[in-house]
């Protein structure tokens, strides 16, 4: 499972000499408060670590590479407590690596009205440091996250947290690694891109293996291992009839958790966090990987069906993002509508859908496939919780990469599903079904989606700007004017600025 506790965001509080050593101790005292109550925000996932008031070009400097050179150091936030001379600044933003949020705030909510006097002008100068840092920023075109407010105030808190988890998702993609087992489904285009950008512009890699590599490993299953695996399978899940001791698919049971066993050791040994396979390239797998891969994802590993190693990533990195919080986070695919009622999307796939986000205990199943020629494959059937979640696509634009989400709203089924034999949410797209499938064609959207209850749309707009990745949202402020709008002003404003 993924924990984001050992991380930190650096938090560097922004002065001059020029105020005097009693000024830069109360300084010193605010920061250090505003990083412990930030730290113990319940919506805070990592520690927030108060670092030395930042008076030098030289001191600003070192702390940056200190933070380039830190594992735990996912971020730096910034805060002008006073004004500090946004020159001074140039040299260490200019090396650091890691995400920039700035935070607008000051130590005191209130003005004391009838005690304000120079000293306390001269020391919570933040309503004007902070304007000459952000002109820095906007200067050197750094982007980074800006959160004005009160930082006691839960939405500053949150907003912070929020930018925090996607600076966690941009530290692990750095360290990445994606095993695709077997190649593209042939002929499928948008599953496709171009992996050496992906690891320039995203920083994870994508190493293709065989399927025989993933067969060897299966192999070495052991019968002690496989039971052992097998009990597991019945604490956690119901399991059909034919699966049952003595039923007359139990031996495709005991495949199955070999294969998941195989899998999870092969990902184990050689460091990778997210993988894909395909049903056209199963040399040596007597069936498609199903109840394995599901339980690999909810563990936390990314998967992308047919090859689609994007969406691998991308499930690997709302997978942390997501970390500890509830509601789970899933693989997807729009499969087939029901366009009566205003439109709902049937969303599922042939097997591979997380048990993260299931409502109830899953059914563990066996069903025929129907393509790919193989054995029928054990898989987890269950119904998806309801509430507000985001279904979002990574794609390469052929020029640039670009993020396409939608929020949805997750309802019960209208009706039993009986005879459908795979994991499925059904959801309402915003603003409705036409608008937001034909923005999403339009943008060039995969059918292949990461699918989450647990994040929102803010978390992946956060995530992008860390990245300098192309953020479009379709929500329940889109029309279609508005939209191919902005799909045009993005592609000109991408070409003009190099952000490409």
């Amino acid at each position: 499972m993924i924990d984001l506790s050992g991380f930190e965001v650096w938090l560097i509080p922004g002065s001059q000499l020029l105020y005097g050593e009693s000024a830069l101790h109360h300084v010193a005292e605010h920061a250090r408060e505003v990083a412990g109550s930030l730290s113990t925000s319940p919506a805070m996932p990592v520690k927030v670590v108060c670092q030395p008031v930042a008076t030098t070009p030289e001191s600003i400097r070192q702390l940056c590479f200190q933070a380039n050179q830190s594992e735990k150091c996912v971020g730096v936030i910034a805060w002008m407590h006073t004004f500090s001379p946004a020159q001074m600044w140039i040299s260490g933003l200019r090396a650091l690596r890691k995400p920039l949020a700035h935070l607008h705030t000051q130590f005191n909510r209130e003005l004391p009205w009838s005690t304000i006097d120079m000293d306390f002008m001269n020391l919570n100068q933040s309503a004007h440091g902070d304007r000459e840092f952000g002109y820095l920023t906007n200067r050197l075109r750094l982007h980074p996250k800006i959160i004005t407010g009160f930082w006691q105030d839960p939405d500053v808190q949150n907003d912070l947290a929020t930018w925090a988890r996607a600076a966690c998702a941009w530290h692990d993609a750095q360290m990445l690694r994606v095993a695709r087992f077997g190649d593209n489904m042939r002929q499928v285009a948008v599953t496709e891109g171009d992996k050496v950008e992906a690891k320039i512009k995203l920083g994870y890699s994508v190493e293709g293996y065989g399927v025989g590599d993933l067969a060897a490993c299966t192999e070495k299953a052991s019968g002690r291992e496989v039971d052992g695996l097998i009990a597991d399978y019945e604490a956690a899940y119901t399991l059909a009839e034919p699966l049952r001791p003595g039923g007359p698919r139990r031996d495709a049971l005991r495949e199955a958790a070999r294969i998941e066993i195989g899998l999870r050791r092969f990902l184990e040994e050689g460091g990778f966090a997210a993988f894909t396979d395909t049903f056209e390239d199963l040399h040596g797998l007597s069936q498609l990987p199903g109840v394995g891969v599901q339980r690999l994802m909810a563990d936390g590993y990314g998967f992308g069906a047919e090859g689609d190693w994007k969406t691998a990533a991308l499930v690997r990195a709302m997978k942390v993002m997501s970390a500890g919080l509830e509601g789970g986070t899933s693989f997807m695919e729009d499969y087939t509508y029901h366009f009566q009622n205003g439109g709902q999307v049937l969303g599922a796939h042939m097997l591979e859908v997380c048990p993260s986000i299931a409502a109830a205990r899953p059914s563990l199943e066996i069903h025929p496939l129907s393509i790919g020629g193989k054995g029928d494959p054990v898989r987890l059937v269950f119904n998806s919780r309801t509430g507000p979640a985001v279904a979002a696509s990574l794609v390469d634009r052929g020029d640039r990469f670009c993020l396409i989400a939608n929020k949805v709203n997750v309802i019960p089924s209208e009706e039993p599903l009986p005879k459908l034999p795979v994991a499925r949410a059904i959801w309402l797209p915003e603003p409705d079904l036409k608008t937001a499938a034909t923005s999403w064609i339009l943008a060039g959207g995969s059918h292949h989606t990461s699918f989450s209850l647990a994040l929102t749309a803010q978390h992946l707009e956060d995530f992008c700007e860390i990245a300098g990745i192309e953020f479009l949202l379709i929500d329940k402020s889109t029309t279609l004017r508005s939209f191919k709008n902005e799909l045009r002003w993005n592609d000109a404003s991408y070409r003009l600025m190099g952000r490409i």
